[in-house]
């Protein structure tokens, strides 16, 4: 058995627009002989799905030594390692000071209110902090929407979760030294619908002088073109720019252009790409609905599908 348990007991309910419900001798799963009237009150409202409960009453109560015969409130099992779902972490911590593009600002991080500050406020034993961040946003791992780009293009709060959230991604593997991401090198892989990461290996620098380095990985407009016209729904690169930010660029940015001109997010700086399988997971950077921005951070992360 295990060590699993089940709750034996009456329950008297009282809802809140009037009526109730009495059951006798009900059985539940619960997660441990030691659960408290209240913890199994709250487990017996769950599993039953019940709204508007005023109160639960539990009486005749007993603890039973069996298999779970399942249930809402109580967890199941987790599966041999590798049937279960894993989230992977995408994004680079934002710290006090950091630098993502050199010579831009860094952010500070401070507090409005501190916690000793706040005990004035509430009730004895009871305090709270409340951070403070001023910073560009072009900050850590973050999205470049249309109006990034465009005057007239979607901001944050114009471009929709289905660009952002919860797609099927597919990992483009940089050979190593190859700085030029081409239409050729993307040719092998099916991208319409999907976030389309760049794997270059290039954040291993992040936080250093090098990470801005002229040889920085980047794709190109050709290759960007060809994205757009798979019907690539984001594209994500862990080098320091979609773009080749080279002096030989002369400061264009034909990736960028060709993505956010046709309502393709970009997400710039992401790392932990090795961990990601080539396909067979789901991608998200989703960042706050601010208005009028076009850029902000966003906390990256994939989600493998169980094998």
């Amino acid at each position: 058995m295990d060590n699993q348990w089940r709750a034996q007991f009456d329950a008297e309910v009282t809802f809140a627009n009037g009526g109730g419900l009495r059951t006798d001798g009900f059985r539940l799963d619960v997660p441990g002989p030691d659960i408290t009237d209240d913890e199994l009150a709250a487990l017996f409202v769950r599993h039953l799905g019940l709204l508007m409960v005023a109160e639960v009453r539990i009486t005749g109560r007993t603890m039973i030594e069996e298999p779970h015969k399942g249930g809402r409130g109580v967890p199941a099992r987790p599966g041999p390692e590798g049937n279960s779902r894993r989230l992977v972490e995408l994004s680079h911590v934002v710290t006090d000071g950091m630098t993502t593009l050199p010579g831009w600002p860094a952010p500070r991080i401070t507090e409005w209110l501190t916690r000793e500050a706040s005990r004035a406020n509430y009730a004895p034993g009871t305090e709270f902090q409340v951070g403070r961040i001023d910073m560009i946003a072009n900050t850590g791992t973050y999205v470049d929407t249309p109006a990034h780009r465009f005057a007239d293009g979607a901001d944050l709060a114009a471009t929709g979760l289905e660009r952002l959230a919860d797609l099927p991604g597919v990992v483009v593997r940089v050979p190593a030294g190859t700085r030029a991401v081409d239409r050729l090198l993307l040719a092998p892989y099916e991208v319409a619908g999907h976030a389309v990461l760049l794997h270059t290996g290039w954040s291993a620098h992040f936080g250093t002088g090098r990470y801005g380095a002229p040889e920085a990985p980047y794709l190109t407009g050709d290759g960007a073109r060809a994205l757009v016209d798979a019907g690539a729904a984001l594209v994500g690169i862990d080098s320091i720019n979609i773009d080749d930010m080279s002096p030989a660029a002369a400061g264009e940015r034909p990736a960028h252009s060709a993505l956010l001109a046709a309502g393709v997010p970009v997400v710039e700086h992401l790392t932990g790409l090795d961990a990601l399988p080539p396909t067979g997971f789901r991608f998200t950077a989703a960042p706050p609905m601010v208005a009028g921005m076009g850029t902000f951070p966003v906390r990256a992360f994939a989600v493998l599908d169980p094998t």
